[in-house]
C-alpha cells in the first residue's frame, strides 16, 4: 500500500505582499504591537518543538491550548482542542480547572474566551498583534455614531442589532445593550429570524448587521428569501453612512461595510476558473464570501460545515474550497488517502495574515513564560463590557 504524501502545493503562488504579511519581511511603518517583553526564540531553533512540549508538560492541567482551524500546522499540533472561534471559547469555559487559556487565534476570539470563562482563569494571546481586519472595521465610536444616524432617521426603535462572532468585545457589548444578539456563520439564519421577531411588527423591523456585510447579505437573501434591494450598506467613513433617511426607512437589512480580507478575495472568476481546470469539481465556500461567489458555488457553509462535508464526501470526489489556505491544505493532506481531490479555490495565496502571527516561536515563548510563573499577553475585558457582551452571547445560546 502506498502512503499518501502530504500536500504542499495546491497550485498557489505566494506574492511579495503575502510574504510580508506572513512575517517573512517587515514594514516598520505599518506594523504595530509586534514587540513583546523578553526575547522570542529564533524560528530556526531546531529544539522549538521539544521546548514547547517540555513547557506544556511542566504546566500540566494548568494550561489549556486552543487552536483555531486557520492556524499553522506547527501550532495546531500543540492544541488540546481545535475548532472555530465560538466552539473554542465554550471549550475553554468547560475547563474551569485550567488556570491559563492559551488561545492560538486572534484578539476577538481571546476576548470571547475571557467573557465566557471564570474570573480565576487567565486568557493569553501569544502575539498581541494577532488581530482581525474584519473586527477592526467596526469600532465602538463608529457604531454609536451609526445609531445616532438611525435615530435621526426615525428608525432606531425599529432596529435590532445582530453582531457576528467575529467582532470586538465592545461591539458585542453594544449589541447586548441595544437588545440584540450574536451569531456565528452556522446559526446566522436563526439569529436573523429571532431578531425580526423582536419588533412589534416583523414587517417593519430592521436589522443592523455588523461587521461582515457578506454574511448578512448572504443569509438574508439565500436563507430568508429577501431581495438584494432589501439590503443597504452603511459606510462608517461617509456622512450618515452614505445613506439617505429614505433608504434607511425602506431597508430591512442595514449591513455594515466590513468584510473578511481572506474570503473577500474570492471572485466569480475564481469559481469559473476552477470549474474549467478541474472537471466535475464541487465548489464549497464560506458564507463570508461575496454574494456572487456564494451564488455560483455548489455548497455554502461554516468552517465546521466544510469539514463535515468533506468527511462525508465519497472517495474520488473533487472539491474546490473557498476558505483560509492553512485549513484547505490540512484537509487536502487528511483526505489524500481517500482519493478526495481538494484544491484551493483561488490561484493566489490566501492565508489569514493575522492568524499566521501565532507561530511556534511565540507559542514557545508564551508556554515557557507561564511555566516560569510569568503571566504574559493577558487578554482581559472590563466588567461592564463583559456583562453586556455576555448578555448578547446568552441570547444566542438561548436560540433553539
Amino acid at each position: 500500500m502506498t502512503t499518501a504524501q502530504p500536500r504542499t502545493d495546491l497550485d498557489v503562488q505566494p506574492t511579495p505582499l503575502a510574504l510580508l504579511l506572513l512575517g517573512r519581511e517587515a514594514d516598520p511603518a505599518s506594523e504595530r504591537g509586534v514587540d513583546c517583553p523578553g526575547d522570542l526564540p529564533s524560528p530556526s531553533d531546531p529544539d522549538l518543538v521539544a521546548r514547547a512540549r517540555a513547557a506544556k508538560e511542566k504546566l500540566g492541567d494548568k494550561v489549556f491550548v486552543l487552536g483555531h482551524h486557520y492556524q499553522r500546522d506547527e501550532v495546531i499540533q500543540f492544541a488540546d482542542v481545535t475548532g472555530d472561534s465560538f466552539k473554542l471559547a465554550r471549550d475553554a469555559a468547560a475547563r474551569p480547572e485550567a488556570e491559563y487559556i492559551v488561545f492560538c487565534g486572534v484578539h476577538f476570539m481571546a476576548e470571547s474566551a475571557d467573557i465566557l470563562t471564570s474570573d480565576e482563569q487567565k486568557v493569553v494571546l501569544p502575539d498581541l498583534a494577532a488581530g482581525c481586519s474584519m473586527a477592526d472595521m467596526a469600532t465602538a465610536e463608529q457604531v454609536a455614531e451609526c445609531w445616532d444616524v438611525l435615530s435621526e432617521a426615525g428608525v432606531a426603535d425599529q432596529v435590532v442589532p445582530v453582531a457576528y462572532m467575529n467582532s470586538s468585545a465592545d461591539i458585542k457589548a453594544f449589541t447586548g445593550k441595544h437588545g440584540g444578539t450574536i451569531c456565528t456563520s452556522s446559526n446566522a439564519k436563526r439569529a436573523l429570524e429571532w431578531a425580526f421577531e423582536q419588533g412589534q411588527d416583523p414587517a417593519t423591523t430592521k436589522i443592523l448587521f455588523l461587521p461582515d456585510q457578506h454574511l448578512g447579505r448572504n443569509t438574508a437573501v439565500r436563507d430568508l428569501g429577501m431581495s438584494l434591494e432589501d439590503c443597504v450598506v452603511y459606510n462608517p467613513h461617509k456622512p450618515n453612512g452614505g445613506l439617505t433617511a429614505e433608504q434607511l426607512r425602506d431597508a430591512r437589512m442595514i449591513l455594515w461595510r466590513g468584510h473578511c480580507s481572506v474570503h473577500g478575495r474570492f471572485s466569480l472568476e475564481s469559481v469559473e476558473d476552477v470549474r474549467a481546470r478541474v472537471p466535475g469539481v464541487n465548489v464549497l465556500v464560506h458564507p463570508e464570501c461575496k454574494h456572487e461567489v456564494v451564488a455560483a458555488a455548489d455548497l455554502v457553509g461554516s468552517t465546521e460545515y466544510i469539514i463535515k462535508t468533506l468527511e462525508a464526501a465519497p472517495r474520488g470526489s473533487k472539491w474546490a474550497i473557498g476558505t483560509e489556505l492553512n485549513l484547505v491544505r490540512r484537509l487536502a493532506n487528511r483526505f489524500a488517502e481517500e482519493d478526495k481531490e481538494i484544491v484551493f479555490l483561488d490561484r493566489t495565496v490566501c492565508f489569514c495574515s493575522t492568524m499566521n502571527r501565532i507561530d511556534l516561536p511565540h507559542l514557545v515563548w508564551t508556554l515557557e513564560s507561564l511555566a516560569e510563573g510569568t503571566l504574559v499577553n493577558r487578554i482581559e475585558v472590563d466588567k461592564e463590557t463583559e456583562d453586556f457582551a455576555k448578555l448578547a452571547l446568552e441570547r444566542m445560546l438561548a436560540l433553539p
